[in-house]
Parts: C-alpha cells; structure tokens; sequence
C-alpha cells in the first residue's frame, strides 16, 4: 500500500499520562543523554528545558548544579516534575513567556509535536540571553517510518478514515535550520542520526501510548483499540522502533 494520508496526521494531541509514559516511554530521557551531552550545562547557569516531560532529564540539569526551570503543555507532565522538585510550568513550547532570560536553552524529543515551529523557534531565541546556546534532538526526516505506515494500513483496513491535517515535523536538517536560522539563531549543526529502539513493552503498547491522539482523530473506539496495536504489532518480528533522531546544536548571537 502507498504512503496514506493518515501518515501526515497529527500523531497526538491528547494529554500525556505521565505514569503510563514513564511506564511505556521511559527509553526516551535515557536516550537522552546524548542530546545532554551536547548542551553540556555548567554549574551557576540558568537554563530552560523546553518539554520537560516528567522532568526525568530536567533533574540531571538541576544535579550538575544549573538553575534549571522546566515547561510542557502537559498538566500531568508538569505535575510529575514538580514531584521531583523541579521548577515546572505549563506552558506552549510556542508561547514562552521569558525575555533573555537563559544562559541556555535544552529539548529532548518534544519540538517534533510542536507544529507551530516558527513561533517556538522564535520564542526559544527571545528566551535566550545573547550568546545563549541551544541544543537538543527531535524527530527527523523518516522518523518511525515503518510503524507509521503499519498503523495507516491497520486504520484504514478496519474502515477507519484518516485525519487529514498537520503532522508531527519530522524536518530534514536543511528544514529544521531555515526554521531556526529564520528565527536568528546562528552556527546552526543539525545531523540525523538513526537509532533503532528497543521497545521493553512491545510495539502494541508503544502504540497505544505515543499514537493514542492519532487513534482519537482516527475515531477509533477504546474498545478496538488493543487489536489494532495488537495488530500492528504482528507485523513485525521484533520489538524494534524505526526512531531517526535529529540532534542539533545553535548559538544566539551575541
């Protein structure tokens, strides 16, 4: 089958259960450490953790001596990071309220889900001070590829139309740095990196977690939603997600 349109739809807009996502997603801050090692905070400086998720990477911020705060639009999310003792507030990725104030700015596997990419890229830069930094890893180019296009045909084999609107940005590097060198961000270094993951709970559960949004556009029932993961799970002979991460690494100038 051709790549559906159901590929291009917004894979979640539901909030997050942090529980289940510490659960089922807790390889993404441990991954996450490369992203880390390319912000390299030092002790005394203020950085911004932008989709801070459980705050799981935020708290290694905080534990090599950074004032760090951390914002998701996730209530739960926020909750949970306010649990470790983390400065977290519900906040848009694309709606920051801060004016120059970080030393530096950090995001793991969040700006894939922020769709309104030029406000967030503008927003980031006014929350930097000048020469503030910012690195991370998102989505890139070809990202889950695989998985995705198993659900599209598990979707539409049970008669399930496909969301017709945005997707997640899973950018190119030459697409992620027009957006951000657009927004005034300079020395830009964006690299795909490709990262089969495995998957501890399986694919079926993996999709019940990070495309529960997706089965919402979809109208797929709760009641047929296991089968559908259990589905797309029979696909495969491993538990193993196609991820393609995007890392990169800019500066504000000064």
């Amino acid at each position: 089958m051709g790549r559906h349109a159901l590929t291009d739809a917004p894979a979640s807009t539901s909030q997050w259960d942090a529980a289940d996502y510490a659960r089922v997603g807790g390889f993404v801050p441990a991954l996450g450490q490369a992203a880390l090692g390319l912000l390299d905070p030092q002790p005394g400086e203020h950085i911004l953790d932008v989709g801070c998720g459980d705050g799981t990477l935020t708290l290694k911020i905080k534990q090599m001596g950074a004032d760090v705060v951390g914002i998701d639009n996730s209530l739960s999310m926020v909750a949970a990071a306010k649990a470790k003792g983390l400065d977290a507030r519900l906040m848009d990725a694309a709606e920051l309220k801060f004016a120059e104030a970080f030393d530096a700015a950090f995001s793991n596997a969040t700006l894939h889900w922020v769709l309104d990419k030029e406000r967030a890229a503008r927003a980031i830069w006014f929350a930097l001070k000048h020469g503030g930094r910012f690195a991370g890893e998102m989505g890139g180019a070809g990202n889950l590829a695989k998985l995705r296009q198993a659900l599209d045909e598990e979707l539409v084999i049970r008669g399930f139309g496909p969301p017709t609107y945005a997707a997640n940005w899973y950018p190119t590097p030459e697409e992620f740095a027009a957006v951000y060198e657009r927004a005034g961000f300079i020395d830009i270094d964006a690299r795909l990196i490709e990262r089969p993951t495995p998957l501890e709970h399986g694919i079926a559960a993996w999709v019940l977690t990070f495309r529960a949004g997706w089965l919402d556009r979809a109208g797929v029932p709760h009641a047929e939603r296991q089968s559908i993961a259990d589905a797309v799970a029979a696909r495969f002979d491993d538990n193993i997600a196609d991820y393609v991460r995007l890392r990169f690494t800019m500066r504000k100038p000064r």
